[in-house]
């Protein structure tokens, strides 16, 4: 018993950054089923039109609780959990920078993530009707952002100050380059999110005030964009560095290309510009209609906003799949379960982009429909995929005991249920099927489940219901695997997958202070290298 209470009190108390990103991982899953049962229930409603399992209130409160749950309370920390229990190991440090402010961010993210939810439940939350829980629900969630900036300051300051000696900002892993990219669009855009909500804090809170905004309702018309595309896009960066990872140990070869895919990755992370202007930034409709200044006026910020990360997503995909396609023969098949769920994970990170690209075109008249939602949804599925990845192929380094390839058919289910949830609600979005926006409110919402549209409207909406269900059992199933293996999985060698990266220098599982000795850097590959100095000294 006295083991038991100092184990669960380590664990509480810690600033070990493997520990931390465990614990944000496992939060994660558990925000994700949270988010991912009630998107069956609102799936299930409007399968027939005029569906009522439950009220149009009761609506825009489920949905409101599933926007939030699968932005921030899976996707978010799933993607950051990942990064710290990570990144420190690849950059060769003891310690990941200001590990108490991260220890301390994952408890500011719990306690606001509890909140916010009791709020919701409380009739709070955008369009809540008890002002109290309005109130709490703002509050909440300026705290889980809190927690968010703490995560990505602390990895940040790593990423840029404790690298060992002689890795410079072009030797940099992959992975560790997606997350500082991603880190850095997060500590633009999410203060942003943060001042917004403050604002509609003090609108609701003061009756002055509320003769400016319209009080719960401005919670969705003004911060609405934090919960929606382009922004959500700076979550799923690390999606495209955990691929390079996975590929690069599945090829055994060296990255040719790795100036052209830093650009590429980085060229996703000016999606967080998005957020200075606050208002989605679109080509207006008949947009080729319009005088060159009109034109380029709309042209300009679609293009640096849209464009280009859509550009660098699909850069950074052929780069990275291109070892593959050029050495089949040679992809080691121990390492096929983590190389099979980088790549779906960054299908669905593309198709993500492009889709909210698309979204935002005038003329396809597509914001406000089942298309936003379809989009959104590949969005938290693409990072569900990545982190459900990360925990196979770093298993070794946090547990000393290995996945191997026993997730694959659950990566394939996974992908096939994203797949069938987001794929027929874009389908339907062409359509013109009312979407549950962030913002909907009293008739808006009974439109969510009162629609009529030429087309098997039923079909597609049980089709992704039954994807979004899929997609459940799937990482209900890998919970359960990653949990026999941590208790009666097999000890694996420190490097099990012939890693090119620092972390498979470290012992498995890694020690709390990670590396017995701080090795010095020679290229981007230091793993590689000591495995062919140990050989020419043999």
């Amino acid at each position: 018993m006295g083991t038991a209470v100092a184990s669960v009190g380590e664990w509480l108390t810690t600033t070990d950054h493997k520990r931390i990103g465990r614990l944000y991982l496992g939060a994660g899953a558990v925000g994700f089923l949270l988010a991912a049962v009630l998107a069956v229930l609102v799936g299930a409603e409007r399968i027939a039109t005029g569906g009522k399992l439950v009220d149009a209130d009761a609506l825009t409160q489920l949905f409101a609780l599933e926007r939030f749950g699968f932005t921030y309370l899976a996707l978010a920390p799933l993607v950051l959990g990942a990064a710290l229990a990570v990144v420190p190991l690849q950059l060769g440090a003891r310690s990941l920078a200001f590990p108490r402010l991260a220890a301390a961010g994952f408890w500011l993210w719990l306690i606001g993530a509890v909140l916010a939810v009791y709020s919701i439940i409380g009739n709070g939350g955008p369009n809540g009707g008890n002002a109290r829980f309005v109130e709490l629900f703002i509050l909440a969630t300026m705290l889980v952002l809190a927690g968010l900036l703490a995560g990505a300051v602390c990895l940040t300051t790593s990423i840029l100050t404790t690298r060992a000696p002689g890795m410079n900002m072009r030797r940099l892993p992959m992975f560790s380059w997606s997350v500082l990219v991603a880190c850095l669009a997060a500590l633009i855009s999410l203060p942003v999110v943060a001042g917004d909500l403050l604002f509609t804090y003090v609108a609701n809170r003061f009756q002055a005030a509320q003769n400016l905004l319209s009080g719960s309702q401005a919670i969705g018309e003004w911060a609405g964009f934090g919960f929606s595309q382009p922004t959500t896009l700076l979550f799923i960066i690390p999606v495209f560095g955990f691929f390079a990872e996975t590929v690069a140990t599945a090829s055994g070869m060296r990255q040719p290309s790795r100036g052209v895919l830093f650009t590429g990755i980085g060229l996703i992370g000016l999606v967080s510009l998005a957020t200075v202007v606050q208002s989605p930034i679109t080509l207006r409709p008949a947009f080729l209609d319009l005088g060159l200044g009109d034109l380029l006026a709309d042209l300009l910020p679609f293009g640096l906003v849209h464009g280009l990360p859509l550009l660098g997503a699909l850069l950074a995909f052929a780069l990275i799949v291109k070892p593959l396609s050029a050495r089949p023969r040679n992809v080691r098949k121990q390492v096929m379960a983590p190389v099979a769920f980088g790549l779906l994970a960054a299908l669905l990170a593309l198709l993500a982009v492009a889709a909210s690209a698309a979204a935002h075109i005038g003329d396809a008249a597509l914001l406000g429909t089942t298309f936003e939602e379809g989009n959104w949804l590949a969005v938290g599925f693409a990072g569900v995929l990545a982190a459900m990845g990360a925990v196979t192929y770093w298993a070794p380094k946090w547990w000393g005991r290995s996945l191997s390839n026993a997730t694959l058919p659950l990566a394939l289910l996974a992908f096939l249920g994203a797949g069938l949830a987001a794929l027929p609600l874009m389908v339907a979005g062409f359509a013109d099927q009312p979407g549950a926006v962030f913002a909907a409110v009293g008739s808006d919402a009974d439109a969510i489940v009162n629609f009529d549209y030429g087309g098997p409207a039923s079909l597609w909406n049980t089709l992704s219901t039954i994807g979004l269900a899929l997609a459940t059992l799937s990482v209900l199933g890998f919970i359960v695997v990653a949990a026999r293996s941590v208790a009666t999985g097999q000890q694996v060698a420190d490097d099990p997958w012939n890693g090119q990266t620092l972390e498979w220098v470290a012992e498995s599982p890694a020690a709390a202070d990670n590396f017995a000795v701080v090795h010095t850097v020679a290229s981007a590959e230091p793993a590689l290298d000591l495995r062919v100095s140990d050989r020419g000294a043999r």
